[in-house]
């Protein structure tokens, strides 16, 4: 049973639980004053903004320069792919295997899963609520591996720093980057997962 059914309602602040009054158009949370809502306002319609602006940025993003490595006054720009390569190429396939999952796989399977969930409650897809609530969790997880790139940039920029001879500056590409990862961050936030047991258990209209 969901709490909705039970006549409850959660606050997003402190979580605590309210009981439902169908007479208030509005309801404020007994324990802090907040605004408690039955389900997330345009939960879905923010959501899937975040995701199509992550999914615009994450084209550049792969595409432009993520960092510019200048030495003795000559600069090589690197892409992700292009850094990855130039790992495999000096033989450190470990380090380059990282770089690959968290700047690639990574953005990747955040985008296609969140899409992918938003999808099938939209849609009425035949996926059981474990599953959405398995591709949500798995979501959330991988989501902290996703800076790992720009972390690095940010720690190579400051300690490779020696005037003309050897510096490295961020590339267009760590901006759009740092932006696809924000946006898919708050992208999982707006969601509300409770829309997962709605879809499955009964036929609400939440949008």
């Amino acid at each position: 049973m969901r709490a909705i059914d039970a006549g409850l309602l959660i606050c997003h602040e402190c979580h605590q639980l309210n009981p439902l009054d169908p007479s208030l158009a509005r309801q404020y949370c007994s324990r802090c004053g907040g605004v408690v809502h039955a389900r997330r306002p345009n939960s879905l319609a923010r959501t899937w903004a975040l995701l199509l602006t992550a999914t615009v940025l994450y084209i550049p993003a792969n595409l432009l320069p993520i960092m510019t490595v200048n030495s003795l006054g000559k600069g090589q720009s690197d892409t992700i792919m292009s850094g990855v390569l130039e790992l495999v190429h000096l033989g450190m396939l470990p380090i380059a295997a990282v770089v690959f999952i968290a700047s690639i796989l990574v953005p990747t399977f955040k985008l296609v899963g969140i899409a992918l969930l938003l999808y099938s409650i939209q849609r009425h897809q035949p996926m059981s609520a474990r599953q959405r609530i398995l591709v949500f969790r798995f979501i959330e997880w991988i989501g902290r591996w996703s800076m790992l790139d720009i972390f690095v940039i940010a720690i190579l920029v400051a300690v490779v720093n020696f005037g003309s001879l050897a510096s490295i500056e961020p590339g267009l590409g760590a901006m759009a980057f740092a932006s696809v990862v924000i946006l898919t961050m708050l992208a999982a936030l707006t969601f509300d997962p409770r829309l997962i047991w709605d879809n499955t258990e009964s036929h609400f209209d939440h949008e």
